[in-house]
């Protein structure tokens, strides 16, 4: 198959991040509405759109959310007209989270529609890091590029990170809460624990690879953690920092180890840590910098995280 037959969509941010890595930008042809890196692909049409509204307040999203998935509906539409017109050979998508993009079964629906067109559907369902490497060689294998130095290179930069942290003592290693939601209030999980045990942290209350879990305000206050970070799924900085005050205005949030030691964080997490590409190694390095500044400044201040 020769790359200019290629037509690719991707519905799924991740995805796109992994072909960009592996040299296939000019490849894609469309793109979910929450693509938006690399830059260039901002130009290629939209395929899908959501059916909530992610401005609202968490609760607000958090609840339609629910009442979408109970009622059997997709949080997202597939705009198969769209579809249609591009005559995708190959389509992204994943089968990890039905709140984070177009579900599997929405694609499988919207492709046996088509009439012009019976695309291939590439799958991701990553958990934990070892999937995201998987992924993206798995992608490299089916338009038959090279996903060795890619790889490679990603490794290598865990691995400067892992020896970075290897002579830390144990008093030395912080215990960290990461906030995936702040209400209801869920911690980050699958792919997160891990970045933070690898980052010079002991990650509390979420277990890696498992979904995340809703954590009771008590729980919180009484486990007293020494380091909060907040990455709430799909908000930039700017939102988190708005949604960092919902919690940070209670009486019991004063009193914590974190906040009085000035360890509370906000993150861009929709770039970063919601995103199950490359980028987790960018996420990886930036907790490193806020757990451990006194080993590492890769200067992601400022643009990707901030003190709160």
């Amino acid at each position: 198959m020769t790359n200019s037959s290629v037509r690719i969509v991707s519905l799924i941010p991740s995805g796109t991040e992994i072909l960009a890595t592996l040299g296939l930008t000019d490849a894609i042809v469309g793109r979910s509405h929450e693509c938006d890196y690399p830059p260039e692909i901002q130009n290629r049409p939209i395929c899908t759109q959501a059916r909530l509204n992610s401005n609202a307040p968490s609760k607000d999203i958090h609840d339609e959310v629910n009442n979408l998935l109970q009622s059997a509906l997709s949080i997202y539409q597939i705009k198969t007209d769209v579809l249609e017109q591009l005559q995708p050979t190959h389509i992204i998508t994943q089968d990890q989270c039905d709140v984070c993009a177009v579900s599997l079964s929405e694609v499988e629906k919207a492709v046996a529609s088509l009439t012009h067109s019976s695309p291939q559907i590439i799958s991701l369902q990553p958990n934990v890091l070892q999937d995201v490497w998987n992924d993206i060689e798995r992608v490299s294998n089916a338009f038959d590029v090279d996903s060795v130095k890619v790889l490679e290179n990603l490794e290598a930069r865990v691995k400067i990170c892992q020896q970075k942290i290897q002579g830390l003592s144990l008093t030395e290693i912080p215990a960290v809460t990461c906030i995936e939601w702040t209400n209801p209030l869920m911690t980050g999980a699958n792919w997160i624990p891990e970045l933070v045990n690898l980052a010079g942290g002991q990650s509390l209350f979420s277990v890696t690879g498992q979904p995340s879990p809703q954590l009771q305000w008590e729980t919180l206050i009484v486990s007293n953690p020494d380091v909060i970070i907040f990455m709430p799924c799909g908000f930039d900085l700017n939102r988190t920092r708005q949604e960092a005050q919902l919690l940070t205005q209670r009486p019991e949030w004063q009193k914590l180890h974190a906040t009085q030691a000035g360890r509370v964080y906000i993150t861009d997490g929709n770039s970063y840590f919601n995103r199950p590409g490359p980028r987790l190694v960018d996420s990886l390095e930036i907790l490193a910098e806020i757990l451990h500044p006194e080993i590492f400044e890769y200067g992601y201040k400022g643009a990707a995280w901030e003190v709160l």
